[in-house]
């Protein structure tokens, strides 16, 4: 059976930016998001580390020999109807001290067969 491309469905993503540094409940913050995204069956969910990066505070995190231990960059994507990313915003709240979102409308082109 070959793979096939359903039709173009809207879609929001939803992007997570902070620091590798920052956790919830004694986790990493970027594991604890991908864990309660999977448990409120969100569609997908990627964990992205950057190389270099600064956010607000304008300190420069980077991987350079010397800095291994700076609290480097992480995005975290989230794609999933409106609906549900809109469910998932209130949770991510109380999970984050700081850092920066970003939600924009996609259309999902998904490959594959369905789940049985």
């Amino acid at each position: 059976m070959g793979l096939t491309m359903q039709i173009p469905r809207d879609a929001v993503l939803l992007r997570i930016y902070f620091g590798e540094d920052d956790k919830f409940e004694h986790r990493p913050l970027h594991e604890a998001i991908v864990l309660k995204a999977r448990e409120m069956q969100l569609g997908g969910a990627t964990v992205l580390r950057g190389h270099v990066g600064f956010g607000h505070s304008s300190h420069i995190h980077t991987t350079k020999i010397l800095r291994l231990s700076q609290d480097l960059p992480i995005v975290v994507e989230l794609v999933d109807s409106p609906e549900k990313i809109d469910a998932f915003l209130p949770v991510l709240d109380g999970m984050m001290k700081s850092g920066l979102i970003t939600m924009e409308k996609v259309q999902v082109l998904q490959y594959g067969t369905a789940k049985p």
